[in-house]
């Protein structure tokens, strides 16, 4: 039997011997170390791919005052109103390059003076790995507001306080402007003007003569203040107070609290424990609440309405009940015999809006 081949040595014959694969392992050790490393230096944050402890040229145990102190020192040789070129320390530098470098140097100062600011940056200096949490932190303090969010809500009301008063006040000028051209309420102002000897036509001689205009424009003066105290506007265009304004209601918002509290408690102690018959006040209450008008609404109705609401007990709920029936009812063959009404209805049924005709023309 022939002996082996140097070819057939150390495996079948007919297969070649493999080479040990150290290739594949540099090539491995080469992209791994071609990985982009975890760093806490990450463009667009804080300075950068700079440590701002180094921009600054302090450590990262200085206190508040060295890095002022710092700071003040190179901003003075970066500044661009006082860069020089060629002086000494500063050479290369051209007046791009040191403006570039004041930048940096006070947004590492403005970083490192700031507590807060500086807490957060020595933290993603020491976890460099939390590039999220790095991103959120510090566009969170960049877009959060500077101005405290109390001092904004104040401002915010008082402008708006401010301006539902004088909107107020403009509606109130408004409704008396109109009221003193009505001939109703001029003539029964004239009147108590005259009672009062307000109206004063003597004429007078002399340098304190008046003219006929002056005379006239005080008339119309004493006429619109007596309408303004005699006359009792309610609803949108009623005096303003300054109690009424959001301010002011927000400022006695505890008072108002406190004294609805007790009234409640009141109302509960003697009409529900004790029992006590319901006085004209507490009637009238009850009967606005069915009713559901405000205070405003139920006071401008008349005297002798309210006092027919009292004679028929209407602060019992079966009997507002059946009133509220009764006026249905009633309000029902009003406009079922008003002429009026029924005009309108046999126009929306003829002539209506959107009525098609075929008439031809």
């Amino acid at each position: 039997m022939a002996a082996p081949t140097e070819h057939c040595r150390g495996g079948f014959a007919g297969r070649p011997r493999t080479t040990r694969p150290w290739w594949r392992l540099a090539v491995l050790l080469f992209s791994v170390s071609c990985l982009p490393a975890a760093t806490a230096l990450v463009e667009g944050l804080y300075c950068g791919t700079e440590v701002c402890y180094d921009v600054l040229g302090v450590t990262r145990e200085a206190a508040k005052l060295d890095i002022a102190r710092a700071y003040r020192q190179l901003a003075r040789r970066y500044h661009p109103d006082r860069f020089r070129p060629g002086e000494p320390g500063m050479e290369g530098e051209t007046r791009e390059s040191a403006h570039k470098k004041f930048l940096l140097i006070a947004t590492a100062y403005e970083t490192l003076k700031d507590e807060e600011a500086r807490r957060d940056y020595d933290y993603m200096l020491d976890h460099p790995e939390e590039y999220y949490h790095h991103y959120y932190t510090y566009y969170r303090r960049q877009l959060t507001p500077k101005v405290d969010v109390r001092i904004v809500i104040l401002v915010t009301i008082c402008a708006i306080s401010i301006f539902q008063f004088y909107s107020w006040q403009s509606s109130y000028k408004e409704a008396i402007n109109y009221l003193v051209t009505v001939p109703k309420y001029r003539i029964q102002a004239t009147e108590i003007a005259k009672q009062q000897g307000l109206l004063n036509r003597t004429k007078e001689k002399g340098k304190n003569r008046r003219s006929k205009e002056e005379i006239r424009e005080q008339e119309e003066e004493v006429i619109r203040d007596i309408i303004k105290n005699k006359i009792d506007i309610k609803g949108g265009y009623q005096k303003p107070n300054l109690s009424d304004i959001l301010l002011c209601q927000i400022v006695l918002s505890p008072y108002y609290l406190t004294q609805y509290a007790s009234w409640y408690a009141s109302w509960f102690y003697r009409f529900t424990l004790c029992r006590e018959e319901y006085g004209e006040e507490e009637k009238f209450y009850i009967i606005r609440r069915n009713m559901k008008l405000s205070q405003s609404q139920f006071a401008s109705v008349d005297e002798s309405t309210r006092l027919s609401f009292l004679e028929k007990r209407l602060w019992i709920k079966e009997n507002y009940e059946l009133h509220r029936k009764e006026q249905e009812e009633e309000m029902k063959v009003k406009m079922a015999t008003d002429p009026r009404m029924k005009r309108y209805r046999r126009w929306m049924k003829n002539e209506g809006p959107g009525r098609l005709t075929f008439i031809d023309d």
